[in-house]
């Protein structure tokens, strides 16, 4: 503690604050990064991936702390930007009893070479396509990589299409049952953690990804990113074979780039079923 104490009265504010942290861990109390303090207010450990968050303040010692903290710190500290291509699929025949029977429209596949020919043209080099293993979003996926040849595919059932949250306002066109919410909800959000989150310590060179998913995914997928009211995901509206792209810093902070953008579509090619 005395250390702490000269770091208060002649070191820096952050270092001040850190050490205090320290204090804090070794009575018994929680270490943890807060939750904002006030609505609007940027959670940096959104993704529970904040350095500070990773360490063990109660373990620092108190006379060698702040450089034992900094190796630690770089050590849970990452390096490298995400990008992620969120694509919805291509329009699909809704008349189909089952979703195997669901498959998309000859208008859909042309929207899937659109969107395919877009993706190849920004010159990225791609690491993945994780799609739904809806068979909308699996045929979507087949013809959008014939444009990206050796970029691998993995299928995910988190990223089936289903009912996030009950929207807020509501709807009167689309009214799921209550127990869908249940049902469908923790697996979305368990597909926006498993995907949406600041690079791995150890990845050295950023990242261009692509998920290839269902509308009402997407939409709630961009406002857990954003940190905005997850209710609000019905407020937005995104076209078949549409392209929303989220970037994501290695300090957490996460910024759109794009939300369902199809202009690269002609009006004629354009749909939203």
């Amino acid at each position: 503690m005395m250390y702490l104490r000269r770091v208060l009265l002649g070191g820096s504010a952050a270092t001040a604050a850190i050490f205090a942290a320290v204090a804090v861990g070794k009575n018994g109390g929680d270490s943890t990064l807060p939750a904002p303090a006030t609505p609007g207010q940027w959670n940096r450990n959104w993704d529970r991936r904040e350095p500070m968050s990773l360490v063990n303040l109660s373990k620092i010692n108190g006379e060698t702390g702040e450089e034992e903290l900094n190796v630690q710190l770089n050590k849970h500290k990452a390096k490298a930007t995400r990008h992620i291509f969120l694509i919805r699929h291509s329009q699909y025949k809704l008349d189909g009893k089952t979703d195997v029977d669901r498959v998309l429209t000859s208008l859909g596949r042309e929207q899937a070479e659109l969107t395919g020919q877009r993706l190849a043209s920004l010159g990225l080099k791609y690491s993945q396509i994780v799609h739904s293993s809806m068979t909308r979003a699996k045929e979507t996926t087949e013809i959008i990589s014939k444009f990206l040849p050796g970029v691998k595919k993995i299928s995910s059932d988190l990223l089936r299409e289903g009912a996030p949250i009950r929207p807020d306002p509501p709807v009167c066109h689309w009214k799921p049952d209550v127990e869908q919410y249940y049902e469908d909800g923790p697996r979305i959000e368990a597909a926006f953690r498993n995907y949406l989150h600041r690079a791995e310590p150890k990845q050295e060179e950023d990242s261009y990804e692509i998920i290839i998913c269902h509308a009402n995914v997407i939409r709630y997928i961009v406002c857990r990113a954003l940190q905005l009211p997850p209710e609000a995901w019905l407020r937005m509206s995104l076209n078949n074979g549409s392209i929303t792209y989220l970037v994501i810093r290695p300090n957490g902070n996460v910024s759109l780039r794009m939300l369902g953008d199809s202009g690269f579509m002609p009006p004629e090619k354009l749909s939203r079923t």
